[in-house]
C-alpha cells in the first residue's frame, strides 16, 4: 500500500511524522505504528521504520557510501551486510557511479536520492518519505516518483508519503489522506478522489480574433442544435458547460491544491537538481538480510 498524507502547510505532516516515530510527544490521543505504541516504543518503531526527512540534513564532508553504511550500522546491520546493503541501495537510486563523492557536492536531486537510500538500506517494513519531491525539476520529480512506485511494487514496502503537490502524487499512490490544521478531512482511495463524473469540462481559450471565446462557443453548439448552459468553474479553474441533447463524455476528477492567500515573510528559494537515472538493480533478498541481522541497539532517530 502507497498511501499519502497532503496538508496545506507542512506543519501538520512533519509534525505528526515526529509523533508517529517517537520523536515528539503528542498533546491528546495515542496512536500505534506497526502495533507498538509510539509513546513508549519509539526507538522499536525506528529500527522497523524508514525514513525521508524534508530538510538537507546531509553531512557535506561525507560520502553517500559512508553515510548510508553508517545509517546502515546505527539500524543493527553488521558491517559486512552494512556495505553489501549500501552498494545494492546505492544503485537502486541511481547514485552507484557516484557513491565516493563527498555529499557537499551534490545537486539537490542527488541529496534527494541519497536521503531515499540512507530510509531503505535496513529493509524496514514501511518508509516515510516526506516531501520527496522537494526542491526538483519536472524531470527529477518524475524520476523520484518513479523510485517511489518501485519500493512498494518491486520490494514490498509499503510507503508513505507526505506532500502538497498532490497532482503529481494521483498516479504514485492508492489512498489519500487530507489533513488541515491537526483535524482530519477526508480519507479515502485515490479512486474515490477522481471517480468518473457524468459532466463534460470544456476549455475555452480567447484569442484576438476571437476575444469572446466562451460567447463564440456558445453560438457555434447552438448552431449545430446543441443546448448549453454555463455551469461556473471546475476546481481547477476550467468553465464548465452542461449538455442538453448532446452525447456526454465521462470525465474524472483529478487532485488539485487551490491555496490560500497568503502574506509571506520573504522570497521562498527554489532550489533544482538533476541526478542520473536510477538504475534497475535489485536489493538484497529480505530473507538473505534477515539472517545476518543482530540485535540493534536502537535507531534514534533520522539523520541529523
Amino acid at each position: 500500500m502507497s498511501p499519502v498524507w497532503w496538508a496545506p502547510t507542512e506543519l501538520s505532516k512533519s509534525t505528526l511524522i515526529k509523533i508517529l516515530l517517537g520523536l515528539s510527544p503528542a498533546t491528546e490521543g495515542r496512536a500505534e505504528v506497526l502495533g507498538l505504541d509510539v509513546a513508549t516504543q519509539g526507538a522499536e518503531i525506528r529500527e522497523r521504520v524508514g525514513y525521508m526527512p524534508e530538510h538537507d540534513c546531509l553531512p557535506p564532508d561525507v560520502s553517500a557510501t559512508e553515510f548510508v553504511v553508517h545509517m546502515a550500522r546505527m539500524s543493527g546491520l553488521p558491517p559486512t551486510a552494512a556495505r553489501e546493503r549500501t552498494a545494492d541501495t546505492l544503485r537502486h537510486v541511481g547514485l552507484y557511479e557516484e557513491r565516493y563523492r563527498p555529499m557537499g557536492g551534490y545537486s539537490t536531486g542527488m541529496k534527494q536520492r541519497v536521503k531515499l537510500a540512507q530510509a531503505l538500506v535496513h529493509d524496514p517494513r514501511l518508509v516515510l518519505l516526506d516531501e520527496p519531491t522537494n526542491g526538483l525539476d519536472p524531470v527529477g520529480r518524475d524520476e523520484m516518483l518513479g523510485l517511489i512506485r518501485r519500493v512498494h511494487t518491486d520490494f514490498g514496502i509499503s510507503v508513505l508519503v507526505t506532500s502538497h503537490l498532490l497532482g503529481e502524487l494521483e498516479r504514485t499512490c492508492d489512498h489519500v489522506v487530507v489533513i488541515d490544521g491537526g483535524k482530519l478531512l477526508r480519507s479515502s482511495s485515490t479512486d474515490e478522489f477522481t471517480q468518473a463524473t457524468g459532466s463534460l469540462a470544456v476549455e475555452v481559450t480567447d484569442t484576438d480574433a476571437c476575444p469572446d471565446g466562451t460567447a463564440a462557443l456558445h453560438a457555434a453548439l447552438a448552431g449545430a442544435g446543441l443546448a448549453t448552459q454555463p455551469a461556473g468553474r471546475a476546481a481547477d479553474g476550467t468553465p464548465r458547460l452542461r449538455q442538453g441533447a448532446a452525447r456526454r463524455r465521462g470525465r474524472r476528477h483529478h487532485l488539485r491544491h487551490r491555496p490560500r492567500r497568503r502574506r509571506r515573510a520573504g522570497p521562498r528559494p527554489g532550489p533544482h537538481g538533476a541526478a542520473s537515472p536510477p538504475h534497475r538493480g535489485a536489493l538484497p533478498d529480505r530473507r538473505r538480510l534477515a539472517r545476518s541481522r543482530t540485535r540493534p541497539p536502537g535507531r534514534n532517530g533520522p539523520p541529523a
